[in-house]
């Protein structure tokens, strides 16, 4: 099944680019890899939360906000060379802005590992780090950024 029908059985439409808020550009090709800009978890061009993860954002609802890049970077792969010419994720790193004493990194990111296994099945497991840090842009709790290889 192709990448685009799996998200429409889904139920998930991509959503519109996020425009660069720098410069920069959503996603580049090189050879057989796209790499994306950092996602954060923007929609309908407002940035959904702010805050870190444990504290003001649960580590529930930072996983829900990883999802949400997950799709902000499925979008500018989409916009660049199509979703469906997409043939295995290779990367995800996440970051989240973390409170003192946070360490569940992992699970949060887990919000855009878990989409990328939905859409792509087997092709989408992939290497990954999860780094938990002290800021993200717009004080964003999340930021994800992904290299996918592509036919």
């Amino acid at each position: 099944m192709s990448a685009s029908a799996k998200l429409a059985e889904l139920g998930i439409e991509l959503p519109d680019v996020v425009p660069p808020l720098a410069a920069y550009v959503p996603a580049v090709r090189t050879g057989n890899l796209v790499y994306t800009a950092g996602q954060l978890p923007m929609e309908s061009g407002s940035l959904l939360r702010t805050g870190k993860v444990g504290a003001e954002v649960s580590p529930e609802d930072g996983k829900a906000l990883a999802r949400v890049c997950a799709l902000n970077a499925l979008a500018a792969i989409n916009s660049l060379v199509g979703v469906d010419s997409v043939t295995r994720v290779v990367k995800v790193v996440g970051f989240v802005a973390s409170a003192p004493g946070f360490s569940g990194q992992p699970g949060v990111i887990n919000g855009a590992s878990e989409l990328f296994g939905e859409v792509f099945g087997q092709a989408g497991a992939h290497a990954r780090s999860a780094v938990g840090v002290s800021e993200l842009p717009l004080d964003a709790p999340v930021e994800v950024e992904v290299i996918v290889e592509v036919a």
